[in-house]
């Protein structure tokens, strides 16, 4: 189930709430025509007319958490373009109580964790799309017509602000969600194919306008594993995670889908077993004992401390003249892999070494294959590394694609 009223389009989209499964039972003993009628409605993207439906259910089952989160979502999707600031906080504040009522009784949902942690940020209050008239005045038309489920209705308007501002990556995004619910609620397989196709072509579209937001990947995602596209699907799930890798929602869209397909993700296990301590100009080097064994290649562990020192003393400066001060980068990190790496494919190639550690074969093998870099941005990340990781996207998109294929994920 996805979301989208302004802020929530971004923090809620592609997100589904996979908690059914375990709901299920409670789901089927607990039913009745008006609970099935409120579900019915909600699922129709008609929050509008779902909310009176869901809140006259919640006082018939008030420890259903279907029910509960169906609410809770409906009172925060229409809060967020409540004008009046003290009426939409009561909205938050209730669809939050709600939220974690849901979540106490065994809603543990990406979607329910997303929205609660937005809830319990500021309110941003309503939002502004665009700046020239005509595309926020279609864009708001466009979202009325979403909220009361008319998806017709809502592409014309969605396809008007786009003429009026062609930059306006929410348009070209919400039309094309607006087709994936068109095809999502129908049971006709032709008109289910034709509107996934036709939300594709508007995914494209906000993708071209920005390729660095994750949104219409996830969304296209989504579309192209309803059509049975598996391996579609998981390329534009990891584009969205290529798109935005240091924040938590364009996960969900791989994850689900490794659930779906009994993939495995993992990021291959290599920790550096040593540590340094820096006081002043002194700098103290800890060894593991274990990394004194040279039968599997262990001690070359420390080409990677002695490359670090470097960079802290003189090379991070040399690299990086412009920044004033030290920081942890790519580069570094990358150089004092490949130190390791390389040495000890040279052990085994020499016969000194006949067969490495686990993790150090591991490492070997992503330097040969080009991969280290992508390995370091999204497996060993801190604020320092983050910061490189738009500058080597720009050029390297093809190897980021290539590790989560290659490295990543896990076939079932």
């Amino acid at each position: 189930m996805r979301y989208r009223t302004s802020i929530a389009k971004e923090i809620l989209t592609s997100c589904v709430i996979m908690f059914a499964w375990s709901l299920g039972l409670y789901a089927q003993t607990q039913d009745s025509a008006e609970r099935k009628r409120a579900l019915d409605v909600y699922n129709s993207q008609n929050m509008v007319a779902a909310l009176p439906l869901l809140e006259k259910v919640a006082l018939a089952y008030p420890n259903d958490p279907l029910i509960l989160s169906r609410l809770g979502f409906a009172l925060y999707a229409i809060s967020i373009d409540e004008k009046v600031q003290t009426t939409r906080q009561k909205m938050r504040e209730r669809a939050r109580s709600i939220l974690l009522k849901s979540q106490s009784l065994g809603d543990n949902s990406n979607l329910t964790k997303l929205a609660l942690d937005t809830l319990a940020g500021p309110d941003r209050g309503p939002i502004s799309f665009s700046n020239i008239q005509a595309a926020e005045v279609s864009i708001r038309e466009g979202e009325a017509a979403f909220m009361r489920g008319d998806m017709d209705q809502a592409i014309a308007a969605y396809k008007r602000a786009l003429e009026s501002d062609p930059n306006l990556y929410d348009a070209a995004l919400y039309a094309g969600d607006s087709e994936f619910r068109k095809a999502k609620n129908s049971t006709d397989p032709q008109f289910r194919n034709d509107h996934f196709n036709a939300a594709g072509v508007w995914f494209a579209k906000a993708i071209a306008i920005n390729p660095d937001r994750p949104t219409a990947y996830q969304f296209w995602g989504d579309a192209l594993d309803a059509q049975g596209k598996t391996n579609e699907a998981r390329d534009k799930f990891i584009e969205a995670i290529i798109a935005d890798p240091y924040s938590s929602l364009p996960y969900v869209g791989l994850t689900q889908w490794a659930q779906r397909h009994k993939a495995q993700l993992g990021h291959p296990h290599i920790v550096p077993p040593n540590s340094t301590t820096t006081q002043g100009a002194n700098t103290t080097l800890n060894i593991d004992p274990r990394t004194l064994d040279s039968k599997d290649g262990s001690n070359e562990w420390l080409m990677y401390d002695l490359t670090r020192i470097a960079w802290q003393k003189s090379d991070f400066s040399k690299n990086y003249p412009t920044e004033p001060a030290y920081r942890h980068s790519l580069k570094e990190e990358t150089a004092a892999l490949r130190m390791v790496a390389e040495a000890c494919a040279k052990d085994l190639k020499s016969g000194k070494v006949k067969e490495l550690e686990a993790s150090l074969e591991t490492l070997v093998k992503l330097n040969d294959a080009g991969l280290l870099e992508s390995f370091v941005l999204f497996a060993r990340p801190d604020e320092g590394i983050a910061h490189d990781f738009e500058a080597y996207r720009a050029t390297n998109r093809d190897k980021l694609r290539r590790y989560w294929l290659e490295v990543a994920i896990i076939p079932g």
